[in-house]
């Protein structure tokens, strides 16, 4: 199948896990000297097609290959946060994830048998995306691979698999080996998506360095239909799964997840066989229970990362850059929110608008971002599989508290899942001349909030965002916010940056909205192209702006 005759037949159902992609001579091969591309992007997984769509969002033409012709197996990253659904959002294919998703933000913590307490991941109205929902991996490509045939700019290439790889002083050169043998492709850019074994991190000699964690865990994938809530449970403990831990999740189509902590010892390949998975199944849902088996896997936790995710004109991304364990949902939602930062530098310096040092800025805040999330993710790791006695102790008196006491919640780390990264120490922030509170300092990504249109249209702060360039968000309708809206307009004038401004009234129907950004008469934020905050004042010259503008895409 093509991606054309995919996109074409999105109202008929798609098995995605069966979906096989032809591989298509092409013309580049036919040359004697290179193809020249501004973007190569390296896997088609979820980063990969992610970053293709955003830049030919963008107007950068952009290649993608990718070594398989096949969508994910089973069910693999199925948590996807509000943020990421945010991004998808502006990709096109945001409502569709959320239709097929399946919505939740309650989380239960469970100590042997008894349930200790539960959390809500999203406790406040107002904002257009639940917190997370729960989408198994395939369909998340296959939308997105969807999406991708619709945009021209976009040149998908199954079963080229990249061999080698020379950088020069302007561009980039890969060997590229397909079935009808090899031929060579030059970029101005190379994006390497191609996850955890990542082949091209190997060809420039580069390593991926951090912790492996002596455990193992058995996914199982299990349909059924089972009279339970759409959300997460997580058993430390059970009766059913003793001194292991256990977590359950619903997804589409009757389908879920289940997560076994094994142990060490385990031997991967036997745990997979079905002989080994019913009877834990079994036990947790009664003898009498009716199900099939659909996928499994067996995986062991890790948390490492490249020194740098910029190696020349190749850039690394998701966990091709970085890597942690699935508890927690980190994996994919950040490679995802990896692939927003990238693609508007990207544009921004292929189309003239900025200089090649904007490129070095997505690696300091995506390390950052890498951190933060590792950090967690360790955290995590350790609590939910105690190595000794004496954090065992620890870890059983912590969820004894929990069940009547709030801090003692706060230190059991199954709970603590994917947010997105506030990059406190970007060099593209403007620091604050003016008092404000609440969380939406330089560095964080903007909260969405109802707002409605200038035609009485109801709607969200995200969706009016600019797609390409920066958004100024006034708040206000008297004369300090006009004032304000002039400094904006002034400070773009005679540059090649678009600044779309967002008129946001400060009534009673958008009081969460003044709420969120501390906002008064006159107010502005200035967002960056991926939606994060660069720079906010509670009065601004256009002298003020246009600084801020030229800091954000890295002026000297």
């Amino acid at each position: 199948m093509q991606l054309n005759e995919l996109a074409a037949g999105r109202g008929d159902a798609v098995d995605y896990q069966k979906l096989v992609f032809d591989y298509v001579r092409h013309a580049d091969q036919e040359r004697t000297a290179p193809a020249r591309r501004p973007v190569v992007v390296v896997g088609a997984g979820p980063v990969g097609l992610a970053l293709a769509i955003d830049l030919a969002q963008r107007d950068v033409p952009v290649v993608l290959l990718d070594n398989d012709n096949a969508l994910s197996s089973g069910s693999r990253a199925i948590c996807f946060a509000k943020r990421t659904l945010e991004i998808f959002d502006r990709l096109g294919c945001g409502e569709r994830m959320v239709n097929k998703g399946v919505s939740w933000n309650v989380g239960r913590v469970f100590f042997r048998n008894e349930q200790i307490y539960s959390f809500d991941l999203l406790p406040e109205a107002g904002h257009a995306r639940p917190a997370f929902i729960n989408l198994q991996q395939y369909y998340v490509e296959g939308f997105l691979a969807e999406r991708a045939a619709e945009l021209p700019l976009i040149d998908v290439r199954w079963k080229n698999a990249v061999s080698a790889i020379e950088q020069h002083a302007d561009h980039v050169t890969l060997t590229v080996d397909t079935p009808d043998g090899p031929y060579l492709l030059q970029a101005d850019y190379v994006a390497a998506c191609d996850g955890g074994r990542s082949s091209l991190r190997r060809l420039l000699g580069q390593e991926s360095k951090g912790r492996q964690f002596k455990d193992r865990f058995l996914i199982a994938d299990v349909k059924m239909k089972l009279d339970r809530p759409a959300e997460r449970w997580f058993w430390f403990d059970p009766e059913f799964h003793r001194n292991q831990s256990v977590l359950l999740h619903m997804q589409p189509d009757n389908v879920w997840r289940i997560d076994f902590q094994l142990g060490w010892d385990a031997d991967p390949e036997e745990e997979k066989k079905p002989e080994k998975i019913i009877p834990r199944v079994k036990a947790l849902l009664g003898d009498d229970a009716p199900f099939e088996l659909e996928w499994a896997s067996v995986y062991t936790f890790s948390c490492l990362r490249m020194d740098a995710f910029r190696q020349g004109r190749v850039f690394f991304a998701g966990d091709a850059a970085h890597g942690v364990s699935p508890f927690g949902a980190r994996g994919a939602n950040s490679g995802v929110q990896d692939a927003e930062n990238l693609a508007w530098k990207l544009a921004a310096v292929l189309q003239g608008r900025a200089a090649d040092a904007l490129l070095d800025s997505y690696g300091q805040e995506r390390e950052y971002a890498a951190d933060e999330n590792i950090l967690h993710s360790t955290r995590a790791t350790d609590f939910i599989t105690p190595k000794s006695d004496v954090s065992r102790l620890f870890r059983d008196a912590v969820l004894q508290l929990a069940k009547r006491h709030t801090f003692a919640r706060t230190l059991v780390n199954s709970g603590r899942l994917s947010v997105p990264a506030t990059l406190h120490g970007s060099v593209l922030n403007t620091v604050d001349t003016d008092d404000f509170q609440g969380r939406m300092v330089p560095g964080a990504v903007a909260a969405d909030a109802p707002l409605t249109s200038t035609e009485g249209v109801a709607g969200w702060l995200l969706q009016r965002t600019a797609r390409d360039g920066f958004t100024a968000l006034v708040f206000g309708a008297g004369d300090a916010s006009d004032r304000a809206a002039q400094a904006v307009a002034q400070a773009a004038l005679g540059t090649s940056v678009a600044v779309n401004v967002v008129r946001v009234p400060l009534d009673g129907a958008h009081a969460l909205a003044r709420e969120r950004y501390d906002a008064r008469e006159g107010t502005i934020y200035l967002l960056r192209p991926d939606q994060h905050v660069c720079a906010r004042w509670r009065q601004a010259q256009a002298t003020d702006i246009r600084r801020a503008l030229d800091r954000a895409l890295a002026h000297a």
